[in-house]
């Protein structure tokens, strides 16, 4: 059958009118990345409840658990070549910047500031509503760790054992496991940056290929983040399918004083930082979203760290010279959710449970711990060494930590959350603050999802 010079013409005219009205079927706000990533969530939720109706072991289980697993792994095998590319360069760019000095302590202060009344807000929801008292959860799952923080541990852990940060340990199925320590990474790059910058014209070639690596880089990670709404669907449904309500248990007080000290953060202190600095609230966390939700899902600071910096760059205005310094410090040491909340709840919670009580100078040692904490963890990483560390500086039972195993990954989701958005907050604050914030961004209140669809 052949088609006359008539239908041939007509044919496209009638395409041209049908696109924009199937290009609009959905408002603007429902079709891009953060929409996405919400319909991934809604079918997450569905598999998983749908795996946790099945029997234990069984096929859905298992592709959650290797879809969501494979994208936080995808997530994560960038960032020693991102955190490398981006700290080298930004040392070398913050020359551009007016007072780069006093804006890294700045950046420091502010880790400081939003800290020190993320604590607060911890100790106030612990004294309160005191979840260690009558708590269900038996004495006999109490038991140390098998992780310890110490501040010794901190120091050993910047020191780089080699210029990669890479470490390596036996299995206990006898293979070698390998993994990079961001912090020293961070350290290495810090100190090739600054070297590179002081050598001069002869590191032109040096800055010049990390920049450019840089690029290829970001290119690569944003092909890994556009697989979001899979991963974090996946993610949230293995979440469902093995944990459900039962983990809450005995110990869902806990998780709810946790998860209060966290909204009382992001929906109190975030928001009067934000506006005593004439940034709208709505506005950062509307621009924000895929950062918390991100993070909330893949519970990794390190792995949401490509699109922290894409954030604060392309829709809150944070210069990429000052950003690709921040963001990746932030990644390692600012976690106001794992170094502050989560720890003074905890805290609190184990000297109730046992029967300690804590005289006010053991409160203002759980300030002072959570305030400069972060960084006393990040060479190891993880809320659990942030814990001990905190129990042995009170002299309180560090066995009390095994207690709380059962919901850690649960509580460790709201944390994430709240670590990653405190990021690009005090990334905004700072600039802000600088007068280096570029306001034609911010005023445009350019949706995250059109800066994220753009091609880097």
């Amino acid at each position: 059958m052949s088609s006359s010079p008539s239908d041939s013409s007509s044919a496209p005219a009638a395409s041209a009118s049908d696109t924009p009205a199937r290009r609009h079927l959905l408002p603007g706000w429902a079709r891009g990345f953060g929409a996405q990533v919400i319909y991934g969530l809604i079918v997450g939720l569905i598999f998983g409840f749908i795996a946790r109706s099945l029997e234990p072991e069984n096929w859905l289980s298992a592709i959650l658990d290797w879809v969501g697993s494979t994208y936080v792994q995808l997530l994560k095998v960038m960032v020693p070549a991102l955190v490398f590319a981006a700290v080298v360069t930004s040392v070398a760019k913050l020359r551009e910047v007016t007072n780069a000095a006093k804006l890294a302590l700045s950046t420091i202060w502010w880790f400081m500031i939003t800290a020190f009344f993320s604590v607060l807000a911890g100790i106030l929801v612990g004294v309160v509503m005191k979840p260690g008292l009558g708590a269900g959860v038996s004495a006999d799952s109490a038991a140390e760790p098998s992780t310890v923080g110490s501040w010794m541990g901190f120091v050993n852990s910047i020191v780089p054992g080699n210029i990669l940060g890479l470490s390596a340990k036996a299995t206990d199925a006898g293979s070698i496991s390998l993994s990079f320590n961001v912090l020293q990474i961070l350290v290495v790059s810090l100190a090739l940056g600054t070297a590179a910058v002081k050598a001069g014209k002869a590191a032109e070639p040096f800055l010049s290929f990390t920049e450019s690596f840089l690029k290829v880089v970001q290119v690569v990670l944003w092909w890994i983040i556009r697989l979001a709404p899979i991963g974090t669907g996946a993610l949230i449904g293995n979440a469902v399918a093995t944990y459900g309500w039962e983990a809450l248990g005995s110990l869902g007080k806990f998780v709810l004083a946790i998860y209060i000290g966290l909204a009382i953060v992001l929906l109190i202190v975030y928001p009067v930082i934000l506006a005593l600095h004439g940034l709208s609230p709505v506005g950062f966390y509307r621009r924000v979203w895929p950062v918390t939700s991100l993070g909330f899902i893949t519970r990794s600071s390190m792995g949401v760290m490509p699109v922290t910096q894409r954030v604060s760059e392309q829709t809150l205005g944070v210069p990429s010279s000052y950003a690709s310094f921040a963001i990746p410090l932030g990644a390692t040491t600012k976690m106001d959710g794992c170094a502050s909340v989560y720890p003074a709840v905890a805290a609190l919670f184990v000297a109730q449970f046992f029967g300690v009580d804590l005289s006010p100078v053991d409160y203002l040692l759980i300030i002072v711990v959570s305030v400069i904490g972060s960084a006393a963890t990040a060479g190891t990483t993880g809320a659990v060494v942030m814990l001990t560390l905190t129990l042995s500086t009170l002299g309180l039972p560090l066995a009390g930590a095994g207690l709380l195993l059962a919901i850690e990954p649960i509580i460790d989701m709201g944390r994430t959350a709240t670590n990653v958005t405190g990021q690009a907050l005090v990334a905004a604050v700072v600039s802000r603050r600088a007068g280096i914030l570029d306001q034609d961004v911010w005023d445009r209140g350019e949706r995250v999802d059109t800066a994220l669809a753009q091609r880097s």
